[in-house]
């Protein structure tokens, strides 16, 4: 019998939040303080990219002091911006930089290296920026002329926050106003954001359209736990009996909370307490006991909201009852890792019957599971889904690369001592 989880955790910063903090902070004007950051290394990418944008940016832990300079604030890097494995910073970034009048580059590990940047370039040429990828592939690094941009009209063929973002940023820069059409909802973290720093941002169901040269001005924002985070004990506590544990101050934003619609579907006991707003953000504590859990369908318009926790997702379904079928998460090629392929390599390592397919995968649950040896492929998600796995494997599960958390969530492994009552 696997070992319980009981008792409180605090998660880390939202890293969604705590990435567009520190780059609205900095083309803000006067001073932005975030609290509760999350300290990890994709956030400290954005950090050290604005600090040579010229960013006077203070860090004590997880409070942040940002002396933004304004729109226009900028300067020209002396050397190329690295954005390490952060998409976010990469993706965001480009969009700030494509309205600067000085030119600039940015690449990143081999991952970012990799990872399809042309759904920014293609709007962002719309939008008349010069930005072109260095190798013709589509790919970081990118290199970025001075341009006058326009406003446009952009009707995004993904639902993206990223490609979003990007779009809305270039946009306060532009002659005209912005418009960007999902053909779903993703993460708003953007929006909020920006209307509280004093964007003219109006949504329209799945349109949002920003006016250009807005005066933003620097605010305080307390950066709520992030959803992400909290996946991997949601699926902890629900999957191993006689857990019962709160975690608290977890984000519950409706763009990001589709882990919670699933998990319930699939019979998971959570209860949201002590309801409340954050920084324009809404946040409960979440009390999850065991649970018997059941195979459902994943797919359609809830894969935004959810894209991140579906590596657990995939675990919960491997110890839920009967069949789980995942779909429309084509993004998941392109994360971190493949990480379709790299969860139906591992499941199967570890014993579950689970077949990929080109947009998610089909999970058979039920089955005990068993000692193994995971490659992680470096993607902090892949580690985590299965150091949570080995808590209920009948042999040692070994991560060929357990520090790779430290993207996302630093103090994940003390977090799981806690848990564990070590």
């Amino acid at each position: 019998m696997p070992q319980s989880l009981h008792g409180r955790i605090r998660i880390p910063g939202d890293k969604s939040i705590s990435h567009r903090g520190i780059m609205l902070g900095s083309i803000a004007r006067g001073m932005t303080e975030l609290f509760g950051f999350l300290d990890g290394a994709d956030c400290r990418s954005s950090i050290a990219c604005f600090r040579q944008l010229g960013v006077d940016i203070i860090q004590d832990g997880d409070h942040i002091r940002i002396l933004g300079g304004g729109l226009h604030g900028l300067q020209q890097p002396k050397e190329i911006l690295n954005v390490g494995n952060s998409g976010t910073t990469a993706r965001l970034m480009s969009g700030i930089l494509a309205g600067q009048s000085f030119p600039s580059s940015l690449t990143g590990d081999a991952s970012i290296r990799r990872r399809p940047m042309t759904r920014i370039i293609d709007p962002l040429h719309a939008m008349g920026a010069r930005i072109r990828s260095r190798r013709d592939d589509g790919c970081a690094p990118l290199d970025i002329e001075p341009s006058a941009l326009r406003g446009i009209d952009y009707l995004s063929p993904l639902a993206s926050a990223q490609v979003k973002s990007s779009v809305l940023l270039a946009g306060l820069y532009a002659q005209g106003k912005t418009s960007v059409t999902e053909p779903a909802k993703s993460r708003d973290h953007s929006e909020r954001m920006l209307r509280a720093f004093g964007a003219d941002l109006i949504e329209d169901g799945l349109t949002v359209s920003i006016s250009p040269n807005p005066d933003l001005t620097g605010q305080k924002i307390h950066v709520p736990g992030d959803i992400s985070s909290a996946a991997y004990w949601i699926a902890a506590a629900s999957i191993i009996p006689g857990s019962e544990i709160i975690i608290e101050n977890v984000n519950i934003n409706p763009t990001r909370d589709g882990i919670l619609h699933i998990a319930r579907a699939m019979g998971a006991d959570i209860e949201e307490i002590n309801p409340h707003t954050v920084s324009q953000e809404p946040v409960a504590d979440l009390f999850v006991r065991s649970a018997e859990l059941h195979g459902t369908r994943v797919d359609g318009p809830i894969i935004p909201r959810l894209i991140d926790e579906i590596p657990v997702i995939a675990l919960m379904a491997a110890c839920a009852e009967g069949e789980t079928t995942i779909a429309d998460a084509h993004e998941l090629r392109v994360k971190e890792s493949d990480r379709i392929e790299s969860m139906v390599k591992n499941l199967s390592a570890m014993g579950v019957s689970v077949t990929g397919t080109d947009d998610g995968m089909v999970i058979c649950g039920g089955a005990s599971l068993r000692g193994a040896d995971i490659v992680t492929c470096h993607d902090h998600r892949i580690a985590m889904t299965f150091a949570v796995a080995s808590l209920l494997a009948d042999g040692p599960v070994h991560l060929d690369d357990p520090d790779c958390v430290s993207v996302s969530y630093p103090g994940f492994y003390r977090s799981l001592q806690l848990l564990l009552g070590q």
